[in-house]
């Protein structure tokens, strides 16, 4: 279906527009009275949430490439059915999920006045070339109030499989100097890929430099504090015990292709996950589901 076909079957007047965006991937408008928001079909990638009266929530590199194939540097990337790098390393990073166009399932407006949108995405020659496996996934997203995000994961096949995932949120920020998380206390985590547990004992997190942290059987909020756009923003899961708290620093986004050499001061991610000994396992017809709700308080 061309994106004029997707427009006339799934547009609502004044809330809901289906275009051609940077690169010419489509996108979905959604403009209501909570926030406008906008979303790619290239990876089911959100790109924006801009609530009304606030600067957007989620940051874009201005160097991302916009190109078929090619992963969206920043919004809320989907990792499955991998995170991180692949065993075979001639596979993506992150998995194929980010980099393939999902079909729209459903646009509409709930009683509330939000908009809710569903995007799937079902195995493939392709995709079984790289994961012999048989699924169906679906990414639900709702523009309001707040942005609740799902990624649900349905084994359509005859044999058990095993996932890991993610949903790779990057937070717009005054400065990386002018922020703090909040959340993480007294929770165990790893460097990186690293094998030594550790744990954090101060109440918030401030990053003075590049941080890799990936923190275990953790399920509480985190709480994103930023003076320099004097507001808070809540950062709620669920179907995930893994939390990722991730910026580069100086050193290595200098060496990231789509990320101008100073971004890194404009962004922190807080990134839903199930990865480490927090793998999802399903048999066939099982389905799993993780969320991330992300709000201004």
């Amino acid at each position: 279906m061309n994106i004029v076909e997707l427009n006339e079957k799934y547009s609502i007047p004044g809330v809901i527009e289906l275009s051609n965006g940077a690169g010419g991937l489509p996108v979905i408008s959604i403009s209501n009275q909570y926030a406008t928001a906008m979303i790619a079909l290239h990876g089911a990638h959100v790109l924006s949430y801009h609530p009304k009266g606030e600067k957007d929530l989620l940051w874009l590199s201005e160097k991302s490439a916009f190109e078929e194939g090619k992963p969206i540097r920043g919004g809320i990337p989907v990792c499955f059915p991998w995170f991180g790098p692949a065993a075979d390393t001639l596979l993506p990073q992150h998995g194929f999920a980010r980099l393939t166009n999902w079909e729209v399932g459903e646009i509409v407006v709930l009683e509330n006045g939000a908009s809710k949108i569903k995007l799937q995405l079902h195995h493939t020659p392709a995709t079984i070339s790289m994961w012999p496996f048989e699924f169906s996934a679906a990414m639900t997203i709702i523009v309001g109030k707040k942005l609740e995000v799902s990624l649900a994961v349905i084994n359509t096949g005859d044999k058990a499989f095993t996932y890991s995932d993610a949903l790779h949120t990057y937070f717009n920020i005054s400065d990386l100097s002018k922020i703090s998380i909040d959340g993480l206390r007294m929770s165990n985590y790893y460097d990186g890929f690293g094998t030594e547990e550790k744990q954090q004992e101060e109440t918030l997190l401030v990053i003075a430099k590049e941080e890799n942290r990936r923190y275990v059987n953790h399920t509480a909020n985190c709480f994103i504090y930023d003076t320099g756009y004097n507001r808070k923003i809540r950062v709620a899961k669920t179907g995930s015990k893994v939390t990722v708290v991730w910026n580069p620093g100086a050193e290595t986004a200098k060496k990231i292709a789509d990320m101008g050499d100073d971004e890194y001061k404009t962004f922190i991610c807080v990134e839903a996950a199930n990865t480490y000994d927090d793998l999802i396992t399903l048999e066939p017809g099982q389905q799993f589901t993780m969320s991330t709700t992300i709000n201004v308080e």
